[in-house]
């Protein structure tokens, strides 16, 4: 069975290559210490499993399993326990691991790729809406510490979602709102704004550049999946 690493630690890719070696079923075939070179490899290559790291710089273990249109069987590899409930609603994911990983451990996951997997529900999300105006306007109000902050809707660069809250970042600051990427999302004008991703809206005015499955605005890289980069490029005014 083929498999790659996916973690900023070197020293955690270490010790992945000697579990697996000791392991003896598992041939890895590529490590990387980020999320973009990893996709860059998938692009032109297939594997069985992936260890993947929840936290990395610039996309997160769960950005990347975004970006995969058919993604194979992924281990979540982590010093956090905090995501072990959201990482189960993904169906490619098979365990969530946590540092420092143990042999036996390791070998317990390995079976469950051969067991029949249990269907999965997922639980609905209850919103609270507190951003105010509709998308026929051309500002919103956000509502943070009982204060209405008016914001210009084409100075809107890209809206995150973390948990609970939102972070939407402008042409000159962000704000971190108790609120859902849903309930803003139905605020905002089609014309302007896309869903590339799970976790991401964006303003495609101010794309900068494209690569792959990412696309920089601003200082940021965010990243594009696979079923929503055709609405991406159709929306360009491509030469």
């Amino acid at each position: 069975m083929t498999c790659i690493f996916i973690d900023d630690e070197k020293t955690s890719r270490f010790i992945l290559q000697n579990l697996c070696e000791k392991v003896g079923n598992l041939e890895v075939i590529g490590q990387f210490s980020n999320a973009m070179d990893a996709l860059k490899f998938l692009n032109k290559n297939s594997v069985d499993l992936i260890f993947l790291d929840i936290h990395m710089p610039g996309f997160s273990g769960f950005d990347f399993i975004e970006t995969l249109n058919l993604p194979p069987k992924i281990i979540l590899t982590t010093s956090d326990r905090n995501f072990a409930i959201e990482a189960f609603e993904y169906e490619s994911v098979i365990d969530y691991l946590v540092k420092p990983l143990q042999l036996d451990r390791l070998k317990k996951t390995l079976k469950k790729i051969k067991a029949p997997e249990p269907i999965q529900v997922k639980t609905p999300i209850v919103e609270s809406v507190e951003i105010k105006d509709n998308k026929n306007k051309n500002h919103l109000y956000i509502n943070i510490d009982r204060r209405l902050i008016k914001i210009n809707i084409n100075a809107i660069q890209s809206i995150k979602a973390l948990g609970d809250y939102i972070l939407l970042k402008t042409d000159d600051t962000e704000y971190k709102v108790h609120n859902t990427l849903k309930s803003i999302h139905i605020k905002l004008p089609d014309s302007l704004f896309l869903k590339v991703h799970r976790s991401h809206i964006i303003n495609t005015s101010k794309i900068i550049d494209i690569e792959d499955n990412s696309v920089l605005i601003g200082k940021d890289i965010i990243p594009v999946s696979r079923s929503n980069r055709p609405e991406l490029i159709r929306r360009l005014n491509l030469l």
